[in-house]
């Protein structure tokens, strides 16, 4: 019995990566095409609150439309998924601190959206693109 076979379940990593590109990709490309469709003002006036030129707040479209694009299509995808990663905690930052150590009035964490996208982000930089993007398994930034 010690020598037989195990039976290993064969795995999907490439499909999982693709889903989880996917699925972060779209769901903050959606929070740009309503920055795209009904400007970015809220941005602009939080920076300007906390004292930083306004103009800044034009990054978001590199944040909600650029980078989630390019995880879309798996091109530059650990770069893109950094650049998330930045713009997720200066979102936090910005706009959730008061947040950051509660909970929802359902129970959940208060900022469990946020967090799913940051550490989504996390993940696809620390897991790559995989086979199933237009930037193949090859170079330093898939």
């Amino acid at each position: 019995m010690a020598n037989e076979a195990v039976r290993v379940l064969p795995t999907h990593d490439d499909g999982g990566k693709l889903l989880l590109r996917l699925v972060l990709g779209l769901l903050v490309l959606f929070h740009g095409i309503a920055k795209i469709t009904g400007g970015n003002g809220f941005v602009t006036g939080a920076l300007a609150k906390a004292g930083l030129p306004a103009e800044i707040g034009y990054l978001v479209y590199i944040g909600e439309v650029v980078a989630p694009l390019l995880l879309i299509l798996g091109i530059w995808t650990r770069a893109a998924a950094l650049i998330l990663v930045i713009h997720m905690i200066v979102a936090v930052l910005l706009a959730h601190t008061r947040q950051l150590f509660s909970l929802a009035p359902t129970g959940g964490y208060a900022l469990e959206l946020q967090a799913m996208y940051l550490f989504g982000a996390i993940a696809v930089m620390l897991l790559g693109a995989g086979r199933y993007s237009m930037g193949g398994l090859e170079g330093r930034w898939n």
